[in-house]
């Protein structure tokens, strides 16, 4: 039985990509083991899906300066010599790295024990930990045409972004019922990432009187961004994180707000879901979601609303002219050519295996 081993995590993003491929992999006969970090949302996500875990020492590879950055490198070299001892132990085929501050450590160890490594990338550019990794893979996943001529070598192959096949199985009225809503008004879902997204949660929050006479409003905040304040709010429904029951609150919402993270986008393009993009500014990131929300723009799958332009009004009549114009997202998404995504990289990866 070949071996293989998944990396990824610190955020849901770095993770459901992986888990999206798990079925395909285990028809394929591999044997599967994960490595993230010791108590990322990795640990929680793959070990629901009876995935071996090891968990590593890890440090955030940061552009600005943080008091952290003095002792991270230091939680880096240790990951390194964590992720060698553990690759010698489960001696895996191939390695696929799905990104993010922990696959660094493991990326290098597999390398130096001459292990394949495939790596996936969702921005439009790669991100500092994956820049970090590439010279290193034999082949770079990715999912805008535009990345692939950014990586050297020819390694750069257009593959999209795994997808869970259970999102598109979803039932509405079940997730009507998990929020205790009605059939009677249309319903807006706010995504605010595994993190949360502190400016837009704030900013849904400030407008629910206004979006409660015509929506209702189910609001995926993060850990730790409930509100108690709004449990007894009619209408309104919080969430820390879902899982499971993820396919039937986008069943039952007809559309979408949301950051523009890849993996996030590509799920509601995937599930033709109209949508309004609030990238994270470029003062707060790399500036990876602007680019990410202005492709999707383009090609007439998502309407856009930087950050610096979010205010009450702002927000409220995007909204609006969002839900008013949703048959014409939903026709657009629908017409875009699909790329069978896990199973052209589970095909990369089965070449590699060799």
């Amino acid at each position: 039985m070949k071996k293989l081993l998944l990396t990824g995590g610190g955020t849901a993003g770095h993770v459901t990509p992986n888990i999206a491929m798990l079925p395909l992999l285990k028809e394929e006969g591999y044997d599967i083991s994960y490595i993230g970090s010791y108590n990322g949302i990795e640990k929680t996500l793959i070990t629901e899906q009876g995935i071996p875990y090891y968990g590593i020492a890890t440090g955030k590879l940061r552009r600005y300066f943080d008091v952290k950055n003095l002792t991270d490198p230091f939680r880096v070299i240790k990951g390194c010599f964590e992720a060698r001892k553990l690759i010698r132990q489960l001696k895996p085929d191939v390695v696929f790295s799905k990104g993010g501050f922990v696959s660094v450590p493991v990326v290098l160890a597999a390398h130096r024990e001459h292990i394949p490594v495939i790596i996936h990338e969702s921005d439009m550019t790669p991100g500092l930990a994956n820049k970090i990794c590439i010279p290193y893979a034999s082949k770079v996943c990715c999912n805008f045409p535009e990345t692939v001529s950014m990586i050297p070598d020819n390694k750069g192959v257009l593959t999209g972004t795994p997808i869970r096949a259970e999102l598109s199985q979803g039932n509405r009225q079940a997730g009507l019922d998990l929020c205790h809503f009605t059939s009677s008004k249309p319903v807006i879902m706010v995504i605010g990432g595994s993190l949360g997204a502190l400016h837009v949660n704030e900013a849904v929050r400030s407008i629910l009187p206004n979006l409660l006479e015509r929506f209702q409003v189910v609001h995926l905040c993060g850990k730790g961004k409930v509100d108690e304040s709004f449990y007894s709010t009619t209408g309104y429904y919080q969430f820390e994180y879902i899982d499971k029951e993820l396919k039937d609150l986008f069943a039952a919402a007809d559309i979408v707000i949301s950051r523009a993270g890849a993996n996030a986008i590509f799920e509601l393009l995937s599930l033709s879901k109209p949508n309004l993009l609030i990238p994270l500014p470029a003062g707060a990131s790399r500036g990876d979601q602007i680019l990410n929300a202005e492709s999707f723009r383009k090609q007439g799958f998502s309407m856009v609303l930087p950050e610096e332009e979010l205010s009450d009004e702002s927000l409220y009549l995007a909204i609006c002219n969002l839900y008013e114009h949703r048959a014409e997202y939903t026709a657009c998404m629908k017409k875009a050519s699909g790329i069978d995504s896990i199973r052209q990289i589970v095909s990369l990866i089965n070449e590699a295996s060799l």
